[in-house]
């Protein structure tokens, strides 16, 4: 019996505004790969780099997917793996590289937890994003703290010692509070903010690409104390996050917070 013509369907052409996407898709990917190899190395600081690294460009394929109007389901599932290797395997592997092999088999167990559920929040997202009843205003939410997000804070103990001369946050126990409390947090369901969709006012560009002009100098000259900063800062935001999320789920309207004078006049970074 010969298959449908739908089941006979190949992916046989690609274009171009797809292709770059995906090929950054691929860049994280090799970076947070590469981050594994930094830390059988023992280079520790070039690890965490590469696992920065990794984020940066996952933060862009997406944005430059939408940009071309190249989004894709290939692109999304390639994206969602890369995810999983980059921000859940890859800094569990270099935690348990780093301070968690004098855990013994506990330190291996909290390690596979952390990376299983980074899984879990990822086929969450998956599964929420098909959901076409939900209100427009929760796509400025995330259910729980993103892949990314949750692999910085997750390697918050190393960037610490990268400034600090002690071993106190080498420590199995140390490093098993982070790895509980983030994996918790990919589970959950505490909203926190997503920035996909900020929008900044035409007459002030200028001011904010000043800004961002700035940070880069200042990630550039200090890049630990920057990600401690940006982290820590992420961290007081979620309760910010919490109570936005409840005063819109009450009955609130995300397009309250624009300013009517504002509204023809926003355009996408």
């Amino acid at each position: 019996m010969s298959e449908s013509p739908k089941k006979r369907r190949r992916l046989k052409h690609l274009s171009v505004n797809v292709m770059i996407p995906n090929i950054l898709t691929l860049l994280a990917l090799a970076s947070g790969l590469t981050g594994i190899r930094f830390a059988i190395e023992e280079h520790w600081e070039e690890a965490v780099m590469a696992i920065a690294v990794a984020a940066v460009f996952d933060a862009l394929d997406g944005r430059i997917a939408r940009l071309l109007k190249g989004s894709s389901k290939f692109g999304a599932e390639l994206d969602s793996l890369s995810d999983f290797v980059c921000f859940g395997v890859a800094p569990a592997m270099i935690l348990y590289l780093w301070g968690m092999q004098d855990g013994g088999r506990v330190g291996w167990l909290l390690v596979m937890l952390f990376a299983m559920c980074c899984g879990l929040r990822l086929a969450r997202f998956n599964v929420a994003l098909e959901d076409d009843n939900a209100p427009s205003w929760k796509s400025n939410f995330f259910s729980g703290i993103p892949a990314p997000a949750g692999a910085g804070l997750v390697l918050v103990p190393m960037i610490l010692t990268f400034q600090i001369d002690t071993n106190i946050f080498r420590s199995p126990w140390v490093v098993s509070v982070f790895l509980l409390g983030i994996g918790a947090f990919f589970v959950s369901s505490i909203p926190t903010y997503s920035m996909k969709k900020l929008r900044v006012p035409q007459r002030k560009l200028l001011v904010t690409m000043l800004g961002v002009a700035m940070i880069i100098a200042f990630v550039a000259s200090f890049p630990w104390l920057s990600l401690t900063i940006f982290l820590t800062i992420y961290m007081i935001s979620i309760p910010f996050s919490v109570r936005s999320y409840r005063r819109y789920a009450a009955g609130g309207n995300m397009d309250d917070d624009i300013d009517e004078d504002d509204a023809e006049e926003l355009e996408p970074i």
